[in-house]
């Protein structure tokens, strides 16, 4: 098994003695008479819920009770061969040459996820027990900083966390960190209200390091931050600075203002570009790489076609020569293959050999960009399979943004990735911005949900989501032979109502429709484009392990019945087998009939 290292002979260990001041296992955990090396997924199995927090998401205690008469699992340990990937238990990564594997289950574990005692005393949370714990939500690690979730060391009293990884390492009482103080730091155990001046807050929880002389205060963390780093919000490299200049400063990332007594990031090149050091590195902003001493090099652009002749290009994502047209097609059937939106005018490009279609500003999308939605660069794909992760609009088989690294998961479509700071949106006067992801989403003043990506205005407190945010400025309807175009709330009637669903607009309470001016008629947004407005008819979808799914075009002559919802067939349909359904959710509901 070369690709997680040579495996050893299993072996059984009880929990090893702590052979520093750091961690120390409690009493009652430490007195087992059971072999703690049991496969964390068997433990998993055992456990039984102990809280309900945040609705479904349960939480498990591990105790020593909760594992006995389960099957002791044999662990092969691997310490000849560095591996790259997440431990399955704790989601963590930086497995050096030390973990364990288990055969059973064909994942690898931490040393530290296998060996951790159920309950520690750490010198970061003298006052409270540390108690080994299954947490199925993201939180952070108070020594780190980093996310933490499944697996973790938690106290229930101050909602303390730690990684078990960091909850082993011996820590160190003096520390000289000269990048960020010229005297040496010593722990100040106490738990109380200091001003970080690294980052500028007060994190009562977080551990602490001082140096009295100076009243020079940094949490651990902070001590370890990186001098020059680059993140998605700028184009620069911005380093690391230990006070600003007088004046008033505002952050790049969050638009909130700065203080200019601490720490913060700014740009070299951009003298009003700062940003705040917690802004900065944050997950969703920074790719995790210290900059200082990498020589920065000059990024090479390529283009997306290459023009064979004049009106003749080859696009990089289609294996023909496109051409350019100007005239329209106003055809409700044809859809760009970027971004599945019909082409009613405008100009597109449409392939000399099939049926491929294109709009102009989807055939000019770079191969390569840099987000501001994520750290790393994107790559554009084509026939992509995965939901947006900005307004998880399901448009499998179009182009999309993709994250290279695997372990990211991260996909944006066409439009989301086209939207830049600040942005203007047709529905509100002031410039719009991307904010940090908040722990408690604010609804979107448009659409009334809270689930998506979303944009600010710093001014004022407007929030648009970025599903509403990249909807089309002009639609056509099949029965209407003028353009609609967006009408926002504050200009809808009382006696209008949906041409389609003949509801009343004030009968929902979202503010955005459409409206054909000549014709005085309004829609719904969800009646007008329908439930799936990004999967193109003649589509297949592949089903692992199940006949493939076909996506059909709205049937003019007869509307079936949905096999799953029991409705009419509105738009498009999607069939799988004899099963007929209204659209993508109701088909998948029938995977299981």
């Amino acid at each position: 098994m070369d690709s997680v290292g040579g495996f050893q002979l299993p072996k059984y260990h009880p929990i090893p003695e702590t052979q520093t001041q750091s961690p120390t296992p409690s009493a009652d955990a430490a007195t087992h008479n059971h072999p703690l090396l049991l496969c964390p997924l068997e433990q998993w199995a055992s456990y039984t819920i102990k809280t309900k927090d945040r609705g479904s998401y349960g939480e498990y205690t591990i105790s020593t009770t909760s594992v006995r008469g389960r099957p002791v699992l044999p662990l092969f340990w691997c310490n000849n061969k560095e591996f790259y990937g997440d431990c399955d238990v704790c989601r963590g990564s930086n497995f050096g040459t030390d973990y364990y594997f288990c055969e059973l289950h064909h994942e690898k574990f931490h040393k530290e996820c296998v060996e951790s005692p159920l309950k520690i005393q750490h010198p970061y949370h003298s006052e409270h027990y540390l108690q080994l714990h299954f947490l199925n939500r993201i939180t952070e690690c108070f020594s780190c900083r980093r996310k933490a979730e499944w697996l973790v060391y938690r106290c229930t009293i101050c909602q303390f966390f730690m990684h078990p990884v960091c909850a082993m390492k011996p820590i160190s009482f003096v520390v000289d960190q000269p990048k960020r103080h010229h005297h040496s730091l010593t722990f100040f155990p106490r738990q109380t209200s200091l001003t970080c001046n690294v980052c500028g807050l007060l994190r009562k929880l977080y551990p602490t390091y001082v140096c009295l002389g100076c009243n020079f205060v940094a949490h651990y963390d902070c001590m370890h931050s990186p001098s020059i780093i680059k993140i998605s919000r700028h184009h620069h490299r911005i380093s690391y600075i230990s006070s600003l200049r007088s004046g008033e400063w505002s952050c790049g990332v969050c638009r909130q203002g700065i203080d200019g007594d601490y720490g913060a990031y700014s740009c070299d090149k951009c003298s009003d570009y700062v940003v705040h050091s917690r802004c900065a590195l944050g997950e969703d902003v920074w790719n995790g790489e210290e900059l200082e001493g990498v020589p920065e090099e000059a990024e090479t652009t390529l283009g997306p076609f290459n023009v064979i002749n004049e009106g003749v290009i080859s696009h990089f994502l289609h294996a023909h020569y496109l051409r350019f047209e100007v005239n329209i097609l106003d055809d409700e059937n044809n859809f760009c293959q970027a971004c599945a939106l019909s082409i009613y005018e405008g100009n597109f490009y449409s392939c000399m050999e099939c049926d491929f279609v294109i709009h102009e500003t989807c055939a000019i999308a770079p191969p390569k960009i840099q987000s501001a939605l994520h750290p790393h660069p994107l790559i554009l794909k084509a026939d992509t399979e995965n939901d947006c992760n900005a307004c998880a609009r399901t448009a499998w088989g179009g182009f999309g943004y993709q994250c290279p690294i695997r372990e990211c998961d991260f996909q944006l479509d066409v439009l989301c990735a086209s939207i830049s700071e600040p942005f203007d949106y047709k529905g509100h006067d002031h410039p719009l911005f991307l904010g940090l992801d908040p722990e408690e989403k604010a609804i979107c003043h448009v659409c009334k949900t809270k689930f998506h990506k979303q944009l600010n205005c710093i001014k004022c407190d407007f929030i648009v989501c970025m599903k509403c945010a990249t909807l089309p400025n002009k639609v056509k309807y099949k029965h209407d032979k003028h353009f609609l175009t967006i009408l926002f709330g504050e200009e809808v009637c009382e006696n209008n109502w949906c041409e389609v669903c003949e509801r009343d607009l004030g009968d929902t309470d979202r503010k955005v429709f459409y409206w054909c001016k000549e014709c005085c008629t309004t829609f719904h947004i969800e009646c007008l484009f329908g439930k799936d407005p990004f999967m193109k008819p003649g589509q297949i979808i592949r089903v692992w392990g199940m006949n493939d799914v076909q996506i059909l075009g709205i049937c003019k002559i007869s509307r079936p019945i949905c096999d799953h919802c029991k409705n009419r067939c509105q738009g498009k349909i999607f069939k799988r087998d004899n099963y007929r359904a209204c659209s993508w959710n109701c088909m998948y509901a029938t995977f299981d009939m």
